[in-house]
């Protein structure tokens, strides 16, 4: 029951950050779904990859992209 709420959230956050219009928003969302989804890594009995996403997708991917954002427009055209 907890594994299937896991991933419902997991997929909530992506189906947000694909629908909100602010890329900062979607970026912030995108890094909360890696989050849950190393979680759901931690309970599949694999910490090893679960410590690897968080890291690398969570941690450098939010990073980089927030740069990119950064040194480019904050919003998209509507």
């Amino acid at each position: 029951m907890i594994f299937e709420a896991t991933l419902l959230v997991m997929i909530a956050l992506t189906v947000a950050a694909l629908h909100v219009k602010d890329l900062l928003q979607a970026v912030i969302l995108l890094a909360a779904a890696d989050a849950v989804l190393a979680l759901v890594f931690f309970m599949l009995g694999a910490p090893d990859i679960a410590i690897t996403q968080a890291a690398v997708c969570a941690g450098l991917s939010t990073t980089v992209y927030m740069i990119a954002i950064h040194k480019t427009r904050r919003h998209e055209h509507e």
